[in-house]
């Protein structure tokens, strides 16, 4: 094949037939994603039927690039739902710390894994999902929420101790513990 005929191929922009083939083979993933940004299984379906038809609408996307254009539609789509704020006072992480409660969905309890994630304030959840699974960077999340990117990594950093049940104090020395955990004393360093 030439190099000129790659190029052309490269070029060719994703048609509504490229985007119902995306969605046909990815269903499960797609809704897996929007399911585990909307915590909510009504809201998931919303957000992954709204991201289906804006695909198929969009006639400006490179087709090796659909499935990712599909993927941050999704994401797009949820953010608007949810309009994730760091820092929300209405929510807590205090249920999130016990792996399964009452306001994780039936669909992801089976799911230990998927229901600490659905567990997660609506915000760090976000930050999860988008910059841990989805590999975003923070500044393009901080971007996609409208946020600084210090809430972002601040958010990512406390979904990871909430994920690994690990919830350390902001005034705990960290330095102090490992030296205390390996035997030494801490007034004589």
């Amino acid at each position: 094949m030439t190099q000129k005929c790659k190029n052309a191929r490269s070029n060719e922009y994703a048609t509504r037939s490229d985007f119902c083939h995306v969605y046909l083979e990815q269903m499960n993933s797609l809704y897996l994603l929007s399911l585990l940004l909307t915590a909510d299984p009504q809201m998931a379906e919303d957000c992954f039927l709204s991201g289906f038809d804006d695909s198929v609408r969009n006639n400006s996307v490179f087709k090796e690039s659909a499935r990712l254009w599909a993927r941050r539609t999704i994401i797009l789509h949820a953010i608007r739902l949810l309009c994730p704020r760091p820092n929300d006072e209405n929510e807590s992480n205090e249920a999130s710390l016990s792996p399964l409660n009452e306001n994780v969905p039936a669909e992801v309890q089976a799911f230990p894994n998927f229901a600490r994630i659905v567990g997660l304030n609506s915000f760090e959840r976000f930050v999860f999902v988008m910059s841990i699974l989805e590999k975003y960077s923070a500044q393009e999340c901080s971007l996609l929420l409208g946020c600084f990117r210090r809430d972002v990594i601040s958010a990512r950093t406390a979904a990871i101790r909430n994920l690994a049940g690990v919830v350390i104090a902001p005034e705990t020395q960290p330095e102090r513990d490992v030296i205390a955990f390996a035997g030494g004393d801490c007034a004589t360093r």
